[in-house]
């Protein structure tokens, strides 16, 4: 199967990590493709690169037909902070994006499409459950996740009236090692923390980012995706994908010194932290993908270390 994955960030290189073991022919469509992250996360030549930006429809369509794609894994896009920077330019890259992309599935009749979306969805305003599952209402009022919720809601008309397969995963903070350039500060604030531990250096968090919040490693997460690409099951389906708990700030602090103890940080004064109150569920996922996550913190931690210690061996 050839597989077109649309933004080569963390969430996209760590699916085709996955993929291409399984013998997957993965294309990256990306607006500023970095050569040697990809190599480095996808092994050297293992996925393919073109050059372009989703807001691009001839260009994503001919990239769909010139590699003859079956699957689309749609993850490009601003989140975050980036998103609150600039609302319009946001607007037309990830739900003007969003509509190429069902344009695509439409005009080249692919079989199926997996949506990257995000447990920002969820409207943190309402009372929470002590367990956030797939039906809670969404729409929080802010940009990142007011759009990420008018993507969804764009492609589910367009899966129904078209008739191709959608499935969409809700993830909490992915972290990992990666570049960051959309905009995660969750895990910009993840790879401060650990490569100050790592080099003796004083990572400096903003004070927003000192939140409990809930966090998936990249290879659960890229697991959750391949899943979602060959699971018959996944069919139709949106799945949360998360670890089941909320982790205080004081608690990410602890799982770096597990691994280094002589971890020394300084929060920034800014904006206060807004703490997530309730996990998210994710039983529909162990029903529906059989997965679950392989990682805890600390051992997310330990791996992800192993990948900077990797990384700047090989002059990352």
């Amino acid at each position: 199967m050839s597989v077109l994955v649309t933004g080569a960030g963390l969430v996209g290189t760590s699916f085709a990590r996955q993929a291409i073991q399984r013998g997957e022919r993965i294309v990256f469509f990306d607006p500023e493709p970095r050569q040697s992250f990809i190599d480095f996360k996808c092994g050297k030549g293992k996925a393919e690169l073109v050059r372009g930006d989703v807001r691009d429809l001839p260009a994503l369509l001919d990239t769909v037909k010139k590699h003859k794609i079956e699957t689309l894994v749609h993850t490009a896009g601003l989140i975050g902070g980036r998103v609150q920077q600039s609302l319009s330019l946001a607007f037309d890259i990830n739900l003007g994006g969003t509509r190429n992309v069902a344009e695509v599935m439409r005009l080249a009749g692919l079989r199926r499409l997996v949506h990257i979306s995000t447990f920002g969805v969820y409207d943190t305003r309402r009372e929470m459950p002590a367990q956030v599952d797939e039906a809670f209402p969404r729409g929080a009022g802010r940009g990142y996740g007011n759009l990420k919720v008018a993507k969804e809601v764009l492609l589910e008309a367009y899966a129904d009236l078209h008739k191709f397969e959608l499935v969409m995963l809700r993830p909490a903070n992915v972290y990992g090692f990666g570049h960051f350039w959309a905009g995660s500060s969750g895990g910009a604030k993840m790879q401060a923390l650990l490569e100050a531990g790592l080099a003796g250096g004083k990572a400096r968090i903003p004070s927003a980012e000192t939140m409990a919040n809930e966090y998936i490693y990249a290879d659960d997460m890229g697991r959750a995706v391949d899943l979602a690409v060959t699971k018959p099951a996944a069919a139709g389906g949106i799945f949360n994908i998360g670890n089941g708990f909320v982790t205080p700030f004081a608690e990410v602090v602890a799982a770096v010194r597990h691994h280094c103890p002589d971890l020394d940080f300084e929060i920034e004064p800014g904006e206060p932290p807004k703490n997530k109150s309730a996990p998210l569920s994710i039983s529909a996922a162990e029903k529906h993908l059989d997965w679950r996550p392989a990682h805890d913190i600390v051992a997310g931690f330990g791996a992800y270390l192993s990948e900077i210690r990797s990384a700047r061996a090989k002059g990352l």
